[in-house]
């Protein structure tokens, strides 16, 4: 993400709500995403669509790097990479 944020300057996830890599965070520019009246900040960088928030509010969401293209919106694409969204149960 260092990388990313040298050549971009600030960056957003967005956990996309939809039948098109709807699971994968997509990686965005600050300021170059419509963030919609639904999306919420869940974290530092990250946004949902508020209608997923049920679903994930009881996991620990952790945003990993994998080599290998992923998700052709997202920014690490053109570095061969790929954001995935690894989960933890949160403890009570």
């Amino acid at each position: 993400m260092g990388q990313l944020q040298a050549q971009h300057g600030d960056l957003i996830f967005i956990h996309s709500v939809g039948c098109c890599d709807g699971t994968s965070p997509i990686c965005m520019t600050k300021g170059d995403f419509y963030l919609g009246s639904r999306d919420e900040q869940i974290g530092e960088v990250v946004y949902m669509h508020n209608s997923n928030f049920s679903y994930w509010q009881h996991l620990q969401i952790i945003i990993d790097v994998s080599d290998g293209l992923g998700n052709s919106f997202s920014l690490e694409s053109t570095e061969n990479k790929s954001f995935i969204i690894c989960v933890k149960a949160l403890q009570d």
